[in-house]
């Protein structure tokens, strides 16, 4: 690869993320304080990721790969993401919002296969080359919280006093402007898949790799996989909010440790297959999630803080060593004809169905224990907390699968 694809394919991959973490983060305390919205409203605007992520199969497979340049189709989709965003700038209140926030994830979840299209279309070695690439969207993202934090204070409690939040989607939007306009001096990704060549919904969505259900292995880590989203969601809705709500300074400044976090585990995950399997690897992630649950339980912005501090850099043990292994373990299982399918299949299923509950449950059991403008934060992170324990001993107890050495092979 020359260093000008390298350059456009790492700028591609920092906007992208960069776009996604710049409003993201904030958009449980932009909604609540902003919009006042109710934390079940709040669970349903979440939500709006989960129907993009059951969405996005049908653009790539029927249209992307099948009619336009995969480049050309991420510019479009980035140009028409900026005029949403602005929308959702504009939006006096959560009812207007929503048609807008949902029209965006539908456009934006397949955007994140559609960057990883364009530069694995360039490698030769992907293997070796994408994770030099795909770093700089973590990059990206961890940008976007120190700008919001630390250059403009718009998380502060001053700046979300005055209403400043709503600036995060103007910065978002103007990144989707420019990188939609940037895609198009991207390396050609022509189509994969003739015109006429005839695409099952089954093919789209990989029903074919359901068939590794019969496993009972692989069918206790799917439920698993599914179960433990619903912790994932709390996280995802409430951390932002939370953090903000008790005074936490420069909270999404903070919260980007927990990428700085996932991009060291991931180096790590090698390490731990071969000296302790997947099993075990895999339970760390799940008992992870109860850990930092308590921590932001009992923690505060006063001197406990560091509990949340600890909790927030635990997620890198909680995504990579649950949702990442159980990538390679899915890979490991699948073998060559169902590969794909196997890895859409298990994304349809976390950050789609799983995610979907995930979101919904969040928003009922943050209302349940909320009165007037005071949220009993100890109670929406103990439940979850117990919700990732009741899954690791589903999983500890049920999961057992000898086939170390293969997967610790696939790993290195």
């Amino acid at each position: 690869m020359n260093s000008t694809t390298r350059f456009k394919l790492s700028a591609m991959m920092f906007l992208e993320f960069f776009i996604w973490g710049a409003w993201f983060v904030t958009l449980g305390a932009f909604l609540n304080n902003n919009l006042k919205a109710t934390n079940s409203e709040i669970g349903s605007v979440f939500s709006t990721q989960s129907w993009g992520a059951i969405i996005a199969p049908f653009i790539i497979g029927l249209i992307a790969d099948r009619y336009f340049n995969a480049e050309r189709i991420l510019g479009v989709l980035h140009i028409i993401g900026a005029i949403l965003m602005y929308q959702m700038y504009s939006a006096p209140d959560v009812s207007v919002f929503y048609p807008y926030v949902l029209a965006y994830m539908i456009l934006f979840m397949p955007t994140l296969a559609l960057v990883n299209s364009v530069s694995f279309n360039q490698m030769k070695d992907a293997e070796k080359e994408f994770a030099n690439i795909r770093v700089f969207g973590t990059i990206g993202w961890i940008i976007a919280g120190l700008l919001i934090s630390f250059a403009f204070h718009w998380d502060s409690p001053e700046g979300i006093q005055a209403g400043l939040l709503k600036s995060t989607f103007l910065m978002a939007g103007i990144a989707s402007l420019v990188l939609g306009l940037f895609s198009f001096t991207l390396p050609a990704t022509p189509p994969k898949v003739a015109k006429d060549e005839k695409i099952k919904v089954g093919d789209i969505l990989g029903l074919d790799a359901l068939k590794l259900l019969k496993d009972k292995n692989f069918a206790v880590f799917f439920i698993s996989s599914i179960l433990i989203c619903i912790p994932l969601a709390f996280y995802y809705q409430n951390a932002g909010l939370f953090l903000a709500d008790i005074k936490v300074s420069n909270p999404t400044g903070k919260m980007a440790i927990g990428q700085v976090s996932e991009a060291l585990f991931l180096l790590a995950i090698p390490v731990f297959f071969s000296k302790y399997g997947f099993k075990k690897t895999i339970i760390v992630g799940m008992l992870a999630w109860a850990v930092r649950y308590v921590l932001f339980a009992y923690g505060n912005a006063g001197n406990l803080s560091f509990m949340l501090i600890i909790g927030i850099a635990l997620h890198g043990v909680c995504y990579d060593f649950f949702f990442v292994s159980g990538q390679i373990y899915t890979n490991s299982k699948a073998g060559e004809k169902f590969k794909s399918a196997a890895q859409g299949i298990i994304t349809l299923a976390t950050y789609g169905v799983g995610m979907l509950i995930g979101f919904k449950v969040a928003g009922l059991i943050t209302d349940m224990y909320k009165t007037g403008d005071v949220t009993d934060w100890k109670m929406v992170w103990i439940i979850p907390a117990g919700i990732a324990a009741a899954v690791f001993l589903l999983f500890a107890l049920l999961f057992n699968d000898k086939t170390k050495s293969e997967i610790a092979a696939k790993a290195v």
